[in-house]
C-alpha cells in the first residue's frame, strides 16, 4: 500500500502547480482522502479534504477560492490544483487516504501518508 505525491516544484507567486497523488495496492474509491501541507518550524494542516465519491470537498479558509481538490478513482488518483500562489503556500505537501473517514480534516484521522511534495513560491 502506497501513495505517491508528486508535481512540486518552485513557482513565482501568482503563478500554478498541480499535485498529483498515486495510489497503489488500494481501492481508492473506498477512501477518504485529503491534502496537508507543513511548512518549516510549524505544525502540518489540512489543506483540502475529499468525500470519496469526489461529489464533496471542504478547504481550508487560507486556500478557499484559489485551490481545487479533485480525484479520479478509475486511475487512482488524487489532485490538487493550486492557483494565485503566494509565499506563504510554500510547504512539504502530503496526500493522505483513510477508509473510515470521509472529508475529515484532521491529520490524526489518516492512516495513509504520502512522502510529500516540496513547493516553493517566491516573491
Amino acid at each position: 500500500v502506497q501513495l505517491q505525491a508528486s508535481g512540486g516544484g518552485l513557482v513565482q507567486a501568482g503563478g500554478s502547480l498541480r499535485l498529483s497523488c498515486t495510489a497503489s495496492g488500494i481501492t481508492a474509491s473506498k477512501y477518504g482522502m485529503a491534502w496537508f501541507r507543513q511548512a518549516p518550524g510549524k505544525e502540518r494542516e489540512s489543506v483540502a479534504a475529499i468525500s470519496r465519491s469526489g461529489g464533496s470537498t471542504s478547504y481550508s479558509d487560507s486556500v478557499k477560492g484559489r485551490f481545487l481538490i479533485s480525484r479520479d478513482n478509475a486511475k487512482n488518483k488524487l489532485y490538487l490544483q493550486m492557483n494565485s500562489l503566494v509565499p506563504d503556500d510554500t510547504a512539504v505537501y502530503y496526500c493522505a487516504a483513510d477508509w473510515r473517514v470521509n472529508l475529515a480534516t484532521s491529520s490524526d484521522s489518516y492512516e495513509l501518508w504520502g512522502q510529500g511534495t516540496q513547493v516553493t513560491v517566491s516573491s
